[in-house]
């Protein structure tokens, strides 16, 4: 149960096909983070509400634990899109200080700083940080359709939505199939890629403002 938490990991060391910004992470961590805390029986998808469970995430780590207190707990609930807006608010960073203060030898003083400089708009250059899998192929330790997908809406491999499996641990507490869960991954897929367009949308109308500001001030 931690998608998350490997998808950040990821983005530090697998090579992009695209600059990456850190709004685009933190938007796709919080769709990430809804699969885990489904994953842990935590909530379910009604359409595209979340409704919380009963259950609580035992074990997990803070941040995990910390997305699952932000729930929405009265009808008519969140959706996934407002959730991913709420939520992913500065994720990106949240994730990057907590690996930072994980990290022995390589604390705040080396891994936040390389962060910083990796998500850069104009990023070009490979990342700094050793790739986990010491992998030749990009997409090796992409093996996980779930992760894989959620890296592909980053242009980091293919988006290939994810395929139903069995699983060791049947949701019966939940009343889902794997089938449901593909579908619910699906789902927060397609929300996460429209919220991406989106801030891409905004960033894009803020540059030409921000253009046509300065070309004003230039005019003779």
């Amino acid at each position: 149960m931690n998608t998350a938490r490997d998808l950040f990991v990821i983005t530090l060391e697998v090579p992009s096909s695209r600059p990456i910004a850190q709004g685009d992470v933190s938007l796709v961590l919080a769709g990430a983070e809804l699969v885990d805390l489904r994953d842990a029986h935590v909530l379910r998808l009604d359409g595209d509400r979340i409704v919380p469970l009963d259950d609580h995430p035992d074990g997990t780590d803070a941040l995990t634990a910390q997305a699952s207190a932000q729930l929405v707990m009265e009808p008519p609930y969140e959706t996934v899109e407002q959730w991913l807006w709420r939520r992913g608010r500065g994720l990106a960073g949240s994730y990057a200080d907590d690996l930072a203060s994980q990290t022995a030898g390589d604390a705040r003083g080396g891994l936040l700083p390389r962060f910083l400089r990796h998500f850069a708009p104009n990023r070009s250059q490979e990342p700094s940080v050793r790739p986990r899998h010491e992998a030749t192929d990009p997409h090796q330790g992409l093996d996980d359709s779930v992760l894989a997908a959620f890296a592909g809406t980053l242009g980091i491999g293919e988006a290939t939505p994810p395929q139903p499996t069995e699983r060791t641990d049947p949701t019966e507490r939940t009343g889902t199939t794997t089938a449901d869960q593909a579908d619910d991954v699906g789902l927060i897929l397609a929300v996460v890629s429209d919220a991406l367009m989106e801030l891409e949308a905004e960033r894009q109308r803020r540059q030409i403002e921000q253009d046509a500001y300065d070309n004003v001030w230039r005019a003779p």
